[in-house]
């Protein structure tokens, strides 16, 4: 059977699709130690909240019958979009209307959108989206519809102490030409848990408005929700960015529900896209979030639950870590947010890649690094030395894990 361009690139395997094969393929039981995958914490306090509101969705006949018996908006839930409205108004003294935002089925829905929107073919030239500071998503890479569509920069790497670095922005190494269709950063930056400054990102929005460029802004783990930051940081908006969220890290990611914030063009476009791609996004789901901003309650569950949470947990795995790796070649990025640990071996003599498949073999699953530098060349080592590490999880579990990570990075 004969494939397309297209076809044939999923044919060939792709790190996301790697990334959730592992995450459905492991038993339930057994040892094995899930430090892979994006799944967020599963907190006692967050469950029964949306229980709850499952509960009412569904002995309230009108609201099942809005929520489940019928088609949604392209655009999503305008019950729940007119609650986003109004909540980032409030919070942020922004001036968006209804207008201003879209629902997708997911964020990861959203970004192959906004993604193939820009970049690519246009006029019979190829146009790029710029990373300016990889490792970046793995989600991205795969995404284009055509040819790869992704422009990259390295980081500058700061060492930090014995056992951690930090990623900075090279300013020096932007370049925009006519190549470029728009810039994109995540903050706090997956896989890294790296979070860009308010000046660094003020250096992007500057030379994205200089060039009539849109900033994309991967807000997955950022602040109002799920607020997963653990340093300073202000969100900003204006015109000129794509802000993309997501409820998946509040607790339900199973849920699929991604928000785009921009002006009323991309809005719009987006929408068509939605019918198209999906023909409405799921009301089921904007029915439990609708009841979350209606009740006030949003706001508490982040506070008290969730932010304190993996607030606590960076800095236990942070202290593990330090300990199981004192006297090994390895550094982890300062966990400034995000729900993983970035771990750097300058030393390792295999590829990340042949590392993720021997720790598979003893029941450890992580994500090889090299998914994570979507425009950056192969030779460059520093990609291959990294593995993503998800702490949200069983913490028994994390910290066997990474015993037996230590264990064969002391072999190796």
């Amino acid at each position: 059977m004969l494939f397309s361009d297209f076809g044939s690139k999923f044919r060939d395997g792709t790190g996301i699709g790697e990334l959730m094969r592992d995450l459905a393929d492991l038993p339930e039981s057994g040892n094995f130690y899930r430090l892979g995958g994006g799944n967020p914490a599963n907190l006692a306090a967050v469950n029964t909240k949306f229980q709850q509101l499952a509960q009412h969705s569904i002995a309230d006949t009108a609201e099942f019958e809005r929520a489940f018996t019928r088609y949604g908006a392209a655009q999503g839930d305008k019950q729940l979009i007119q609650y986003l409205v109004n909540y980032l108004n409030q919070l942020y003294n922004w001036q968006l209307e209804p207008h201003n935002i879209a629902l997708t089925n997911g964020s990861q829905n959203a970004f192959f959108m906004l993604f193939n929107l820009f970049g690519g073919l246009r006029d019979g030239v190829q146009r790029n989206v710029l990373l300016p500071m990889a490792p970046e998503y793995i989600g991205y890479e795969d995404v284009a519809i055509g040819a790869p569509m992704f422009s990259a920069n390295k980081p500058v790497i700061e060492l930090v102490g014995d056992k951690q670095f930090k990623y900075r922005l090279d300013t020096h190494a932007l370049n925009i030409d006519d190549s470029i269709a728009a810039i994109c950063v995540s903050r706090p930056t997956n896989p890294t848990g790296n979070v860009l400054t308010d000046n660094e990102m003020a250096a992007l929005d500057s030379l994205a408005r200089s060039n009539d460029l849109p900033l994309i802004i991967d807000n997955a783990y950022g602040a109002p929700f799920p607020d997963i930051i653990h340093v300073p940081a202000t969100l900003n908006w204006n015109t000129n960015t794509i802000l993309s969220m997501s409820f998946s890290k509040i607790g339900l990611p199973g849920i699929r529900t991604g928000i785009v914030v921009a002006q009323p063009e991309i809005i719009d476009t987006i929408t068509q896209m939605n019918a198209v791609i999906n023909l409405s996004t799921g009301s089921a789901a904007s029915s439990l979030f609708s009841g979350l901003f209606k009740n006030g309650q949003i706001d508490q569950l982040i506070s008290d639950s969730i932010k304190p949470f993996y607030a606590e947990r960076a800095q236990w795995a942070l202290k593990m870590f330090e300990e199981q790796f004192a006297d090994l070649p390895a550094r982890v990025h300062v966990p400034e947010g995000s729900i993983f640990l970035w771990v750097w071996f300058p030393e390792l003599p295999i590829s990340s890649a042949e590392l993720y498949n021997r720790l598979k073999k003893k029941g450890v699953i992580v994500v090889p690094g090299h998914y994570f530098f979507p425009g950056i060349d192969n030779d460059w080592p520093h990609k291959h030395q990294c593995i993503r590490i998800n702490i949200a999880g069983n913490s028994d579990e994390l910290q066997q894990g990474m015993n037996l990570i230590a264990e064969e990075i002391k072999a190796l």
